[in-house]
């Protein structure tokens, strides 16, 4: 999973980010070892159908929608034929319904457009990129119905995809994206993505400026992935447990010494070219 592509990134996406060189780079691989990239709704269907995939699946996801994505990483997927998914906070993307609070210069509904034309899938995440599982269930509904709307009214057809901002999810919210119309979501996870994980908490691995050619080998071949994310999965766990303080206390009104899990800061391919985590925008 992959955020911001750019030269010079703001600092507030600059540890998610990787350079429009390394990102060359590492299609190259993916195109050199003989890997297929899909979208993620073409992984879903296939999985759903049991459709027999293509050889070496893998996706390659953007979460956010930075401007970087249109200006250095589609002229890339383009020369290598690569499909992939964007996933876009509406709120966050320049134009009509820009909130503000977007950490860099984001896409706008004319970069958005073209890349869907370019065979670009574009997924939801979210209106204002909140926590989904630290909102009420009214607000809830709000940022996924809306993120939909907006999609479905700017390109012409409803995203059938989601990726959960920072990787947080609860049976509450993975209920609440599908009650909003999207047919299969994406977590982070650190991991590769299997069936097993069900439709909604597909994982993903995240790529990052440190993310190094050897080790982005590696991880595509599914090679060390546990040791490379030891450390992001031990705060994964603690964000959970204070997350759902948090929830807790909400819900009851007092301090009550309760945690609860989200499915955490995850993110994953078919065998996932995929970046993300819980330590910035994702």
């Amino acid at each position: 999973m992959y955020h911001a592509v750019g030269h010079r990134p703001a600092a507030a996406a600059y540890g998610l980010s990787v350079s429009p060189g390394a990102f060359r780079a590492q299609m190259e691989i993916l195109a050199g070892r003989g890997f297929t990239p899909l979208t993620t709704a073409a992984l879903g269907e296939g999985w759903r159908c049991g459709r027999p995939l293509p050889s070496r699946p893998v996706l390659i996801t953007f979460d956010d929608g930075y401007e970087g994505v249109h200006r250095h990483a589609l002229p890339v997927l383009a020369e290598h034929g690569f499909a992939a998914t964007v996933f876009v906070s509406t709120g966050w993307l320049r134009g009509a319904y820009d909130e503000g609070g977007a950490p860099d210069t984001m896409l706008d509904w004319g970069q958005v457009r073209e890349l869907a034309a370019a065979g670009v899938e574009i997924g939801g995440h979210s209106h204002t990129h909140p926590q989904l599982d630290q909102l009420d269930d009214a607000r809830l509904r709000a940022e996924t119905v809306r993120c939909r709307e907006i999609i479905a009214g700017e390109l012409g057809g409803r995203p059938a995809s989601f990726a959960y901002p920072y990787g947080y999810s609860s049976r509450r919210v993975r209920q609440a994206v599908r009650a909003a119309g999207f047919a299969q979501s994406l977590a982070v996870g650190n991991a590769l993505a299997h069936r097993r994980q069900g439709p909604y908490a597909l994982e993903r691995m995240t790529v990052r400026r440190s993310t190094g050619t050897a080790e982005f080998a590696r991880l595509v071949e599914g090679r060390a992935v546990a040791r490379t994310f030891a450390v992001d999965r031990t705060l994964t766990k603690g964000f959970a447990v204070v997350r759902g303080v948090r929830r807790a206390r909400r819900r009851f009104g007092g301090s009550v010494a309760s945690s609860g899990g989200a499915s955490g800061a995850s993110s994953g391919g078919a065998s996932g070219a995929s970046s993300g985590g819980a330590s910035g925008p994702a």
